[in-house]
């Protein structure tokens, strides 16, 4: 089972495994040559060290190593519930952590991960000179796993990395990562850019991470992804790996992001987010065949929130958005960020397909707001009849009652609709993603108010059945086939 790892190390114990000194592997002079004709320097290691005939890595790296440093953190934790009766009253502990951050501003900004200095009681930083300061948080944000410090003081002498453009990365570019995995002291590590734009991997709320195969381990978090110009394009965060350690996929929050909400948290302390106040999900082929839409580009509605900004605007359940200010909308992490990246109180302009039909809405973004409950409303009670023949043979319904609301925790956004209260694991409905307490919502485009009404429409259904059903907070389409 795969595991995720921030690259970021609590200072416990440390052991080195003297296996990783092995002599046997090492190439000899005459087992690697350039070949005539190409621009790439190549020295016994297989390691690039020029790109392009002009650009040394070791150059580049030497340009940024002043820029990255440690960040050392020492944080409260409290001792584990046990038994008080012998060991006297719980006490708190001291706990250290190593990770990495990023000199932004040569009066000593730093950038980092937020999970660096998370309930920090105290921060040491340590720059590539061995000097150490103090340092304080200015703005943390947990929803992107990125936070600033300040130096405390006016240290002279401190070197700022200069920002580069990440969105013009392509598969394949040479990166370094640089930082201090496992507290070992500063080290550089090379790889490429293996993928751009991961997301809806559960790491953070807003994902948008680069790929590399570059080294990272922990203590790395907060460090620095780099180009072969020396500019900053990322802050490496975290890895996947089924054993904890690095197995080279190592994940880096982009500079597209991580610049601006840098800046936020530089002079506000926090992060404002758009929001549209909408449910969406990605088209894939049977919602494009469902929908009768032309390709599988966009993000779908599932729901619009009553009184909410996109209900404002004129967005409607069904709307397939395929533009947010003229920037083509390619997935549901993509659209949420680029919603949440414009900020409160912006409008954007949305190009949308309804029915068929292109429309353009401009929409005044309002600021992510608190997730509350809300109190549910009755309905009729009923009871349960189970569909028979086609696509939904094997599913029970029955009609939405009070207790229902109850036990499935509904808002009272829901306000019609029948709940699938048992399915025949191996039906057609299964397959399709439909589960108990699942509540169907739409059939075909038309809403279900009743049991009544949900038969009626499903005996004049031909071909595939597009469900919109409500789960746990949210609404989905579903293509079941008939």
């Amino acid at each position: 089972m795969s595991k995720l790892s921030y690259g970021f190390v609590s200072v416990l114990a440390l052991t080195v495994a003297a296996s990783g000194c092995a002599r046997g592997g090492a190439l000899s002079k005459n087992e690697v040559k350039p070949e005539p004709g190409h621009d790439v320097s190549v020295l016994a290691h297989p390691a690039l060290t020029q790109v392009g005939g002009s650009v040394s890595i070791a150059d580049v790296a030497e340009r940024v190593l002043p820029s990255v440093v440690t960040v050392a953190t020492i944080v409260k934790q409290r001792q584990p519930q046990g038994l008080p009766f012998f060991f006297g009253p719980q006490q708190e502990r001291q706990g250290q952590g190593i990770g990495s951050g990023v000199i932004v501003s040569k009066d000593g900004y730093i950038l980092t991960n937020n999970h660096v200095v998370a309930e920090a009681k105290e921060i040491k930083v340590t720059i590539s000179d061995k000097r150490e300061f103090d340092a304080t948080v200015v703005g943390t944000d947990p929803k992107s796993d990125l936070a600033v410090i300040k130096i405390k003081g006016s240290p002279e002498g401190l070197v700022a990395a200069e920002f580069g453009d990440s969105s013009k990365l392509r598969l394949g570019d040479v990166v370094l990562a640089i930082g201090n995995p496992l507290g070992v002291g500063q080290t550089v590590t090379m790889g490429i850019v293996s993928a751009k734009g991961r997301a809806d991997l559960g790491i953070t709320a807003y994902e948008d991470f680069i790929q590399t195969d570059a080294a990272i381990n922990p203590g790395n978090s907060g460090g620095a992804l780099i180009n072969t110009e020396g500019k900053l394009v990322g802050i490496n965060t975290a890895i996947l790996s089924r054993t904890g350690g690095y197995q080279g996929i190592g994940l880096a929050i982009p500079s597209s992001m991580a610049q601006p909400i840098m800046e936020t948290l530089k002079t506000s302390g926090k992060v404002s987010r758009g929001f549209l106040g909408v449910g969406i999900q990605d088209v894939d082929h049977d919602l494009v065949a469902a929908l009768k839409l032309s390709s599988q580009n966009g993000v779908l509605l599932t729901e619009v929130r009553s009184g909410g900004p996109g209900a404002k605007g004129g967005l409607q359940r069904g709307d397939v958005v395929i533009k947010v200010d003229g920037k083509p909308v390619t997935s549901t992490g993509q659209f949420r960020n680029l919603i949440a990246s414009s900020g409160a109180k912006k409008r954007v302009m949305l190009d949308v397909m309804r029915d068929g039909k292109a429309v353009s809405l401009g929409v005044d973004l309002g600021e992510v707001p608190d997730d509350a409950a809300e109190a549910g409303v009755s309905g009729p009670s009923s009871t349960p009849q189970a569909t028979t023949g086609g696509a939904l043979d094997g599913v029970t319904l029955e009609e939405l009652t009070p207790e229902h609301r109850r036990t499935l925790g509904l808002s009272a956004d829901v306000q019609r609709g029948v709940v699938i209260t048992d399915l025949e694991a191996r039906s057609a409905a299964a397959k399709a993603g439909l589960r108990p307490g699942d509540v169907v919502l739409e059939l075909n485009r038309a809403p279900v108010d009743s049991l009544a009404k949900f038969k009626e429409q499903y005996a004049k259904a031909s071909g595939d059945v597009l469900l919109l059903v409500h789960r746990r907070g949210a609404s989905v389409f579903l293509v079941v086939r008939k």
